[in-house]
């Protein structure tokens, strides 16, 4: 098979020069121009960034892709679909008022903003998987699938459930419905070790759907035909005293993300653009967010979702660990177990089993070609 092409450019903004000037020319250099945008509805797929957190990507990079977008005769907008758990983006007016806070706005972008699954979350397609193992139907935004082009804009960063998030996590888990996002995270649900459980009422705080309760000596149980598996008590519990059964649930988690993206990019033209900077180890739909992991890397492009996400790991995982973050604290007391920045972060991760199924349904490839661009 053909590698795909990747497109690289690092942070440094010399006089004369900004980084989002750099980053139209990285996407005019990946071939962004291919793309026949004239008159076409092009939504832009983000992630706004949970109230709180800092290290989400600053709305100047998604005003410089509209503005790259129009250039070209497009009708760019910003979009991303409700969540499940606790927060400010579980409906379309705290969504909206959320991504406000943190500066998306039409003013401030150059573009509408618009949640893709609407008021409740409830306004979705049906779309047919190719080749699709875990499913055969994803339930995607309607927003997203009634645009005609589909651009990922990724932080690329940590993630406690699926390793990181990238194209992949953003265009899969992000284009679902409430409905679709309860579909992949189903494939397991959590217990506690109550020998381990100090009673602290973190995880509680964290449940969007009350599935949590304590017993008279302050230990956590979890009601299973309440909880839908998303994993937040998992990445909020300090001390590990959250755990899952089901070995395979992880995998089975990105496995299902690789699906629903298939279904969000099939068939129309597609561009994704990977921004590996302020690399936290947990997502942005996080309230807060923790001293990134490594340093800054660069900006990625390609039309390939999968090489992208490929190169930019393989990027990562050549970087110096940041001293003090979390990621340098796990080397610390168990040692360089996985020879991966990322599975060392969260050893119940394996990212690569998403990228692995991604190729496997024809999604992309992981074999890749980097081009650097000056």
């Amino acid at each position: 098979m053909e590698k795909s092409k990747v497109y690289f450019c690092d942070m440094r903004a010399k006089p004369g020069m900004s980084l989002l000037d750099k980053l139209k020319k990285l996407m005019n250099a990946a071939g962004i121009g291919e793309i026949d945008m004239e008159k076409k509805f092009v939504a832009i797929k983000i992630h706004f960034g949970e109230p709180g957190n800092l290290s989400y990507l600053r709305p100047n990079f998604a005003k410089a892709v509209a503005e790259v977008v129009k250039a070209r005769g497009g009708m760019p907008f910003l979009t991303d679909c409700n969540t499940l758990y606790v927060g400010r983006r579980k409906n379309a007016l705290d969504h909206l008022e959320a991504a406000w806070e943190n500066g998306f706005t039409p003013l401030s972008c150059g573009c509408p903003v618009i949640i893709a699954d609407g008021l409740k979350g409830t306004d979705e397609v049906l779309v047919p998987v190719e080749g699709g193992e875990y499913v055969k139907e994803a339930k995607i935004g309607r927003a997203v699938m009634d645009a005609d082009v589909i651009i990922s804009l990724n932080h690329f960063k940590g993630h406690e459930a699926t390793g990181f998030g990238g194209a992949l996590k953003n265009l899969g888990m992000g284009c679902g419905s409430r409905a679709g996002k309860m579909e992949q995270h189903n494939s397991g649900k959590p217990d506690v070790d109550k020998e381990t459980c100090r009673g602290c009422r973190v995880c509680a705080k964290n449940c969007a759907h009350d599935a949590i309760s304590f017993d008279e000596n302050r230990k956590a149980s979890i009601d299973h035909s309440k909880c839908v598996g998303c994993g937040r008590c998992l990445g909020a519990c300090n001390f590990d005293a959250i755990y899952n059964e089901n070995s395979s649930a992880n995998d089975e988690l990105n496995c299902k993300i690789a699906e629903y993206s298939k279904a969000v990019v099939q068939g129309r033209p597609q561009f994704h653009i990977n921004i590996v900077m302020d690399v936290s180890p947990y997502c942005d739909c996080h309230a807060e967010n923790d001293l990134p992991i490594i340093p800054d890397v660069g900006m990625f492009a390609s039309m390939d979702p999968v090489a992208v996400d490929m190169a930019c790991a393989d990027a990562c995982n050549a970087m110096p660990v940041q001293a003090g973050s979390k990621l340098a604290d796990e080397l610390a007391a168990h040692g360089d177990c996985h020879h991966d920045h990322f599975t060392n972060t969260f050893p119940v991760t394996n990212w690569r089993s998403g990228i692995d199924h991604a190729v496997k349904i024809g999604l992309g490839s992981k074999e890749y070609e980097l081009i650097t661009v000056k």
